[in-house]
């Protein structure tokens, strides 16, 4: 659900081609992710500017990766531009867009404040060891 809701947001594009995308009805999309939408005056659906439907994503720390789920768009906003610094630091070498994510932590929804980790010789290990890739954002579905 919160793939169709992202995609309604990013490329402005309506429930009915966003759930269509991702193989959904747009009903079901509305049974269970109604909190993330509003109906405007038209009848039609809008994602609003934030949610607050339950995300579980990964996290790289010391010890490899960790499940995080989280409650807010924003914090999954904010670890997917995480994962993107990550990657371009493991691609590149290019450390500078990890510094905006030094001394960040993210919300859980247990309310548990977590670090992101910005060490480069930490990610590098982990990245040599096969442990982070931009596939790992998100968990398992079920």
């Amino acid at each position: 659900m919160t793939h169709v809701i992202s995609k309604m947001r990013a490329d402005e594009v309506s429930l009915a081609n966003a759930a269509r995308e991702f193989g959904l009805d747009p009903r079901t999309v509305i049974r269970w992710a109604r909190s993330a939408l509003k109906k405007s005056p038209n009848g039609r659906y809008l994602a609003r500017k934030t949610d607050r439907l339950l995300r579980v994503l990964f996290l790289p720390t010391d010890y490899g990766t960790r499940e995080v789920a989280t409650r807010d768009s924003r914090q999954a906003s904010l670890v997917a531009e995480y994962w993107d610094a990550v990657q371009r630091y493991l691609q590149r070498g290019d450390d500078s867009a990890l510094r905006k994510f030094r001394d960040l932590r993210i919300r859980a929804a247990s309310g548990e404040s977590i670090p992101l980790l910005t060490e480069p010789e930490e990610l590098t290990r982990l990245g040599n060891a096969g442990v982070l890739s931009f596939e790992s954002l998100y968990a398992r579905s079920a």
